[in-house]
């Protein structure tokens, strides 16, 4: 359409925003998608090394974080991951299952953007536009920008919130929710790498690119998976999915040989090899780099140190087991926004409705993806709230 009065416009031309595009202008709604980047859907285009992890064959109301964690439960339902698939198979886009239920593009993620592109082709997308402000009257909104105004009856916010800003991502959302009077969920980085403090960095620094696989723990949270030591701290995806639930001051525990007794591995070498070293057994059941490090860094408290397991007591090893099984660390933060793969947190789930994403207190206004407080596990859950959202609202506008 040309001209500047349209029934919807989106802000947002990321996942969430292409998806209500698509399922709005489908029903004969007349569309336009604003977006200040110069290519749309930039988080799909670098998502699972390239090749979108797009959905989550296990995706529910339990894989999702929120201070009101049924608000997801009816956007879920209304548009699930096996919606989802089918659009995928319908455009012929082969895909596979990598581990727990993630599935990727076998090609490109590409593919993923242009199959949104083309289901919302009747729908007009300017990029590189900047907003400027946002009004509303009686019964419109009014969006001004570096490319004119543009009128409108119903305004979806889909611009995702402050995670990887090299990307352009801004907290543009929240500011537009607060100018409409909405509660705001305060935001923090979510599946993101923890740092150690100084003296434990410079302890574990020497293991960066080792990796296990373990089971982490935090408050009632847990999830095993894999685990990577880093030059500044701790990664991988058991790492990233804890962190959304880690807060600062807080430990965790690491279990870092799930599948193995590392007190009996321990009793068992000393009885049958006693004049081997301590990290000697442990090499078995862990990283021979990661053994040895922890056996220079256990904390042996008032027992004095010894060397060979011969000369080790009990409670030596059950010191030692505890490092290796009960691994209690305390990181000193996270790596923040800068590599955080999505932003906690975001407008007040208590000022939507749950069918439609639209503002309670302000009719035509809406909000989606990443801007609410829903936040998804890692593998794929992130983006099924994109489309589940986006449909939500696409279906509402």
């Amino acid at each position: 359409m040309s001209g500047n009065i349209w029934d919807v416009i989106i802000i947002g031309a990321g996942g969430a925003g292409l998806m209500c595009a698509g399922v709005a202008a489908q029903r004969g709604r007349r569309v336009l998608v604003l977006d200040h980047a110069k290519a749309p859907g930039e988080k799909i285009r670098i998502s699972g090394g390239g090749r979108c992890n797009f959905t989550n064959l296990h995706c529910g109301p339990g894989n999702f974080l929120s201070d009101n964690p049924r608000f997801c439960i009816s956007a879920l339902r209304g548009y699930t991951q096996n919606d989802f698939i089918a659009m995928v198979e319908r455009y012929g886009i082969a895909f596979h299952e990598k581990t727990l239920g993630q599935l990727f593009c076998d090609e490109s993620a590409n593919q993923i953007t242009q199959m949104l592109l083309d289901e919302c082709r009747a729908a007009e997308i300017r990029l590189g536009t900047q907003i400027k402000g946002i009004e509303k009257t009686d019964d419109e909104f009014r969006v001004s920008s570096d490319k004119g105004t543009f009128t409108c009856a119903s305004l979806v916010i889909a611009t995702g919130g402050k995670s990887i800003p090299k990307m352009g991502a801004t907290g543009f959302g929240y500011e537009i929710a607060k100018q409409f009077g909405l509660g705001i969920i305060e935001p923090r980085p979510g599946l993101v790498p923890l740092v150690f403090a100084d003296d434990l960095r410079a302890r574990f620094k020497p293991l960066a690119g080792v990796s296990v696989d373990a089971i982490v723990s935090c408050g009632k949270a847990q999830f095993r998976e894999g685990l990577l030591f880093t030059h500044k701290g701790l990664s991988g995806p058991s790492i990233l999915q804890i962190s959304s639930y880690w807060r600062e001051g807080q430990e965790i525990e690491v279990n870092l040989a799930p599948d193995a007794d590392a007190l009996d591995v321990l009793k068992n070498a000393r009885r049958d090899h006693p004049k081997q070293g301590l990290a000697t057994p442990l090499a078995t059941i862990l990283p021979k780099r990661l053994a040895d490090t922890l056996v220079e860094t256990v904390d042996w408290k008032t027992l004095k140190p010894v060397v060979r397991l011969a000369d080790a007591s009990d409670k030596h090893l059950g010191l030692l087991a505890d490092a290796v099984n009960r691994w209690r660390v305390k990181p000193i933060g996270t790596e923040g926004y800068r590599i955080a793969e999505v932003t906690l947190g975001g407008v007040d789930t208590k000022e939507l409705s749950s069918k439609t994403m639209e503002a309670v207190k302000v009719p035509g206004l809406y909000f989606i993806g990443e801007a609410v407080d829903v936040t998804g596990y890692l593998g794929g859950h992130n983006f099924q709230w994109a489309w589940s959202s986006g449909f939500a609202a696409g279906q509402a506008v």
